[in-house]
């Protein structure tokens, strides 16, 4: 029985991977790649003596923004395409579980993310040392392993808002997941100083619900090759896997209860 439905969530996540892939979807790494090669020379224009560090910045957050547009713009449609084309009503009478379709979904954009990012950080690499810039190997690596799982998380979000929402509406909701999920730190802590017992159990509150996707950026640290401890490291990456298990669950019981 098991081996059936990782057979089965298998062959939708391989599915859902060419599907995205027959969108042209790596058209972004051409993009990534030229911008990142325009900008050198301008950056050494205007910045001679910081121009390294700021390329460095430059392109860990090109490849995070690159990400997370991916897996907000397809990561909503993956689901609402389905139910929009009446596709799902093929799908469904199968021995395709609603879970396995989810789970199917998740896992085949995380394919297409991981090549994505796969991809561009080793163009940057390749651009860091044609260069001569000195860079701390292990901390971007390592950066880009957190950026990952930042990415898996919020195609979870997208997914729970697909099932039950418009395109556009899941889309507007995701963004705004993941600029709160950035902020929830600096919430939490402007509800502290501003000494107001509600205003502060709010502010709480916004910050145990949101994710707290500070824990997953990096990059800054990267740069200059300081990095959390390995202890903090494993809690944060338990804490995204947990969380993106968690939306997910929330997405399948949604789904589940739906009417087709």
């Amino acid at each position: 029985m098991a081996t059936k439905t990782i057979g089965r969530i298998w062959t939708i996540a391989t599915n859902g991977f060419q599907e995205v892939i027959r969108d042209r979807i790596f058209y972004v790494i051409g993009f990534f790649a030229l911008l990142l090669v325009v900008s050198l020379p301008l950056l050494r224009e205007v910045a001679a003596t910081t121009e390294d560090k700021i390329f460095m910045d430059l392109g860990l957050a090109a490849i995070g923004v690159l990400g997370v547009l991916v897996a907000i713009f397809v990561g909503t449609g993956l689901i609402n395409k389905e139910i929009e084309k009446r596709t799902v009503l093929v799908l469904i009478p199968k021995p395709i579980s609603r879970a396995e379709l989810i789970i199917g979904k998740h896992l085949g954009l995380l394919g297409v993310l991981a090549v994505l990012v796969i991809a561009m950080t080793a163009i940057y690499l390749a651009l860091l040392s044609f260069n001569g810039i000195n860079y701390p190997l292990a901390s971007l690596l390592i950066s880009e392993l957190y950026q990952f799982l930042e990415l898996s998380l919020i195609v979870a979000v997208a997914l729970m808002f697909g099932v039950f929402t418009s395109s556009i509406l899941a889309t507007l909701l995701t963004f705004g997941i993941y600029l709160m999920g950035h902020l929830s730190r600096d919430v939490q802590e402007l509800g502290k100083l501003s000494e107001n017992a509600t205003i502060e159990t709010i502010t709480q509150g916004l910050y145990l619900i949101l994710p707290d996707l500070s824990r997953l950026n990096l990059k800054n640290e990267a740069v200059y090759g300081l990095l959390p401890s390995s202890v903090k490291l494993l809690e944060h990456a338990v804490y995204a896997i947990l969380y993106t298990i968690l939306l997910l669950a929330i997405a399948i019981l949604i789904f589940s209860r739906r009417e087709f």
